[in-house]
């Protein structure tokens, strides 16, 4: 069922702003990731401002759900989305990868409220989910925890051990979103004259199946098909879900996206005026 009209025009405003916070900082900081981070922001975005039952007031709360961003690398997406939600004030943002700032590089569980995982290492998100869902289990707690992992990600071993125990133990109250934007870091063997890379994993809603997982697949960038997936998800009893959310590297500024060569480029002060421009004439439309 489509979401509230009211809601899914914020959401969208949202979702512009977000992608402006996430260019200005990296500009600033001279360094970070771009593509990654593009491409996740409605998924963070349904969680913080749809899904999750939080408190921005108070960040350790025991009976909040957990988001885990396993995928650490694109975490400038998460600072901006929890600026906009109250946990810090959005100036911080711009303190990204500076010495002494909350908003490092990598997330810090320790320092920046609303981290509910420090992630760093690819694929080492996975298994803390797990046993932050396990836990709730045997303390009785209603929350459910959600693991947001990348598609080059989930080519690593520690993954896949963490789907076969939550399927044995039918985990239910863990979700994985698998944010499926197809592109990694420095292209793939097609490219002759790139450097070679494997492929993304795939098949990607086979192999979660084949895991004992329950899957459901959407567009991870529309709010329609994305917030009732993962509502979907959460009232599945009995087993796991991955959610498989197709989504685009660099979404929302044109010549960024699909373009692996964003997935860590700095944007100099031409390329982000170019794509404010770009993400004002959207949000002109959403308005």
């Amino acid at each position: 069922m489509p979401i509230d009209p009211a809601l899914k025009r914020d959401l969208q405003t949202k979702a512009v702003q977000v992608r402006k916070m996430i260019l200005e900082a990296v500009h600033k900081a001279g360094a970070g990731h771009i593509g990654g981070p593009l491409s996740m922001v409605e998924i963070a975005l349904a969680m913080y401002f749809k899904l999750l039952r939080i408190d921005p007031k108070n960040p350790a709360w025991p009976d909040r759900d957990r988001y885990i961003l396993s995928k650490g690398h694109s975490c400038i997406a998460l600072y901006s989305i929890l600026a906009l939600k109250g946990f810090f004030p959005i100036d911080e943002v711009y303190t990204f990868d500076a010495i002494d700032s909350r908003m490092q590089g990598h997330p810090d569980m320790i320092k920046t409220p609303g981290i509910d995982m420090a992630s760093g290492s690819l694929g080492t998100g996975a298994s803390p989910a797990l046993g932050m869902a396990l836990a709730a289990r045997r303390l009785g707690k209603d929350f459910h925890t959600w693991l947001h992992l990348g598609d080059g990600e989930i080519q690593e071993g520690q993954v896949w051990e963490m789907a076969f125990i939550a399927d044995y133990y039918k985990v239910d109250n863990l979700t994985a979103i698998v944010d499926y934007n197809k592109v990694q870091q420095f292209g793939f063997p097609r490219d002759e004259n790139l450097k070679r890379r494997f492929n993304p994993i795939t098949q990607v809603p086979d192999k979660w199946r084949a895991f004992g997982w329950n899957v459901i697949e959407c567009d991870g960038h529309d709010f329609d098909s994305l917030i009732p997936a993962c509502e979907q998800a959460k009232a599945t009893k009995g087993k796991p879900t991955c959610i498989v959310a197709h989504t685009i590297k660099g979404k929302g500024v044109s010549f960024m996206e699909n373009d692996f060569n964003w997935h860590a480029k700095v944007p100099n002060k031409e390329e982000l005026e170019k794509s404010f421009a770009e993400l004002d004439a959207t949000l002109a439309k959403i308005q």
